[in-house]
């Protein structure tokens, strides 16, 4: 009696473990965990101003940019004067909470001291 012979499969090149995964192949029962990293979006960013008026003392106005902006006496003098010349003056760019800490800090001191000075924020 013949004896059949299976023709063998063509086989393909035994590949080491770097090729295996550079093409996806896994060995039986094994599996490639990825860990991608999240996308961190930046946060908006908020230009926190001061408006003009005929009313708060320019002193007080510079002391509220030393008090709570942080700014030298130099810098707090440059910026009122540039709201006193053009009617806004940009104290600061924060993100929104802080931004809208500083307008309700601001705010509530001029009241404190009855000054109408305004404080608002925009979008940047």
């Amino acid at each position: 009696m013949p004896r059949w012979h299976k023709t063998p499969r063509a086989t393909r090149p035994r590949l080491g473990d770097d090729e295996r995964r550079r093409r996806g192949d896994q060995a039986p029962g094994s599996a490639v965990i990825t860990k991608t990293k999240p996308q961190t979006k930046r946060p908006n960013l908020y230009r926190v101003l001061l408006l003009n008026d005929d009313y708060t003392p320019m002193e007080f106005v510079v002391h509220v940019l030393e008090r709570f902006f942080n700014k030298d006496r130099e810098a707090a003098t440059r910026i009122m004067l540039h709201v006193h010349h053009h009617g806004i003056g940009e104290c600061g760019i924060y993100t929104y909470e802080v931004a809208e800490t500083k307008v309700t800090q601001v705010m509530d001191f001029a009241r404190k001291h009855q000054h109408p000075l305004q404080c608002v924020m925009e979008k940047k």
